[in-house]
């Protein structure tokens, strides 16, 4: 079984993109064990700490290096997504040549309240990935919009196309890892 980390761009609480990891963890198939990693305790980035970085960066390291894969869990910001994701990018990519993503598999799921489902978060975060050298899952792009109606009160994935778009997604993701293991 290989350990995949979901990084969650929202800090919210009740975040639709927590929702939607939590979704993505219960649809899993027994070949990943997903896990959501907090990225809310990082301090921004900054290339003074290269020299002696925060015991906060270091734990934070240690634990995204152990993992066999990761996926990204965003909104959409202003047609991008949010400093905090950015910031732990930004962590686990530095001291420079020392970048803890490199090679192993990635997957984007984007979400929005709006009808276009994050578009422009989950494009620019895959810019991101492929500097990275994260081995992003090509199709199918997972788009979740209309967060506001795909989720009940309980956090439970009520509309049956979001549920479908969710169930695809971590299927061909599942297989990714294997295919690059």
């Amino acid at each position: 079984m290989k350990k995949i980390a979901i990084l969650v761009g929202s800090l919210r609480k009740q975040s639709y993109s927590l929702m939607t990891a939590n979704a993505l963890k219960a649809m899993a198939p027994s070949s990943i064990a997903l896990d959501i990693v907090d990225i809310g305790h990082l301090p921004l980035y900054n290339q003074d700490f290269d020299a002696a970085s925060p015991d906060s960066y270091d734990a934070f390291r240690k634990q995204i290096a152990s993992y066999d894969g990761y996926i990204f869990v965003t909104p959409e910001h202003n047609r991008s997504f949010p400093a905090a994701l950015k910031n732990a990018l930004d962590v686990g990519s530095r001291p420079w040549g020392q970048n803890i993503w490199s090679g192993k598999p990635g997957g984007v799921v984007s979400t929005s309240i709006g009808g276009l489902g994050g578009f422009g978060a989950n494009h620019h975060l895959r810019q991101v990935l492929a500097f990275l050298n994260v081995q992003v899952l090509q199709q199918p792009e997972a788009y979740i919009g209309n967060t506001m109606a795909v989720f009940d009160s309980d956090g439970n994935v009520v509309d049956e196309g979001a549920k479908g778009s969710l169930s695809r997604f971590i299927e061909a993701y599942a297989a990714w890892v294997d295919k690059l293991s």
